[in-house]
């Protein structure tokens, strides 16, 4: 026979992930336990995911470029909540893993979505097999970004943070998104570009899970004095993204994620001239 349950008994629940030790007003004494969450990081980890599900919405009401925006939106949001915790002393183990179920929506499902609904989904005129590689292109793009990310939950207290294995998903999304806004810019059907945007958006997947490493930006510290010039030339190139914000958006990510194997056919070629110079 079981003995009864004490209902008063303290209980540890998801929800007490990011409980804290309450401050006590006696030395040594601990005072009552408080449970919940930090509201300032997770308010923009929030604002992020639902970026992310108005892009997927808005794709299936036709609304591609406000759907490609939506996915920049999300990445503005992904890029804040995480410096924000940092700044505020607010980091959790909770805000981490919603920050990665949040990036999974705005940097997986929703560019994939937004990419099929503009591209892929009229690839079924061509017939039923030509439907399936259709959807199949978009579905490989959404697994390979669930599996970078979990690869980096699990590596990320081991791996250089200077550098990126494999495309950042922001980064990848950023490519697909792009292409989807830079179509919708220049009056450009997706049909019409439906082979360029399947290989680009398979190629971003690929890119995503490989092992190639990606300049990651975190050795840049914005609580330093920097140069009056490094101002000027952010200020430069807000107004030159301002000019063309889908067009230079997308050649900025595209490039960035040409970058990573580009350095490494450079490093692979030093090697190779350092072996047959001994």
């Amino acid at each position: 026979m079981h003995a009864p349950m004490n209902p008063d008994q303290d209980v540890d629940t998801e929800v007490g992930i990011d409980e804290q030790v309450g401050e006590t007003d006696e030395v040594g004494v601990e005072g009552p336990r408080r449970r919940g969450i930090y509201l300032l990081p997770n308010l923009f980890t929030t604002a992020g995911l639902f970026a992310g599900f108005y892009a997927i919405v808005a794709a299936m009401a036709g609304h591609f470029q406000p759907a490609a925006i939506a996915v920049f939106v999300a990445m503005i949001m992904d890029g804040l909540d995480g410096r924000i915790a940092r700044l505020t002393h607010t980091e959790s183990a909770f805000g981490k893993e919603y920050d990665s179920l949040s990036d999974m929506v705005s940097f997986g499902l929703a560019p994939a979505l937004v990419i099929y609904e503009w591209a892929f989904k009229d690839m079924i005129n061509f017939g039923w097999a030509w439907g399936k590689i259709g959807w199949l292109g978009a579905f490989f793009y959404a697994i390979t970004a669930a599996l970078r990310l979990a690869r980096f939950n699990v590596r990320s207290g081991v791996v250089d943070k200077h550098y990126f294995q494999g495309l950042p998903s922001p980064a990848a999304a950023g490519i697909v998104a792009g292409a989807v806004w830079f179509g919708v810019d220049m009056d450009i059907p997706g049909p019409a570009l439906v082979i360029p945007a399947y290989v680009l958006t398979v190629a971003a997947g690929a890119l995503m899970v490989s092992s190639i490493g990606y300049y990651s930006f975190k050795d840049l510290n914005l609580h330093s004095r920097v140069p009056f010039t490094t101002m000027l030339f952010l200020v430069i190139g807000l107004i030159v993204i301002s000019l063309s914000p889908p067009k230079v958006l997308f050649i900025v990510f595209f490039l960035y994620a040409c970058s990573g194997p580009v350095m490494a056919l450079w490093r692979l070629r030093r090697r190779v001239s350092r072996r047959q110079a001994h």
